[in-house]
């Protein structure tokens, strides 16, 4: 079992920045394959971006490549999501997810989740 705890969203104006963070426990860390989902208002929950154990490898949804930076810290079992210009279309609760050994967009259902963390972008 894998618990998950997201912190960093607020509320912040277009353009700006934001730094949102997982807190992974209950399972060895650096095995795990980490991402970020969100879901807006109305909407289904979509990937934004994931990283691979090693932290090597790193990919990203087409509406945010450019924009946000996913990154790992095995030694404090957390992951990062930097996210900068900021658009108003951002706004969704973001989700940490986690598996073991699988990356996180193969079946995302499988996935342990976060309860999440609210971004809202004004313009």
């Amino acid at each position: 079992q894998v618990q998950l705890v997201e912190s960093g969203g607020g509320l912040v104006q277009a353009g700006d920045s934001l730094r949102l963070s997982c807190a992974a426990s209950g399972r060895t860390f650096f095995r795990l394959h980490m991402g970020w989902f969100r879901q807006a208002p109305g909407k289904e929950r979509e990937f934004v971006a994931a990283i691979s154990w090693s932290g090597d490898t790193t990919y990203y949804a087409d509406s945010v490549k450019g924009r946000f930076t996913m990154s790992r810290d095995n030694a404090k079992n957390t992951v990062y999501l930097q996210m900068n210009s900021l658009k108003p279309e951002d706004t969704a609760v973001h989700y940490c997810a986690a598996r073991n050994n699988i990356a996180v967009t193969t079946n995302p259902k499988n996935n342990y989740w976060g309860q999440g963390t609210q971004v809202t972008v004004s313009s």
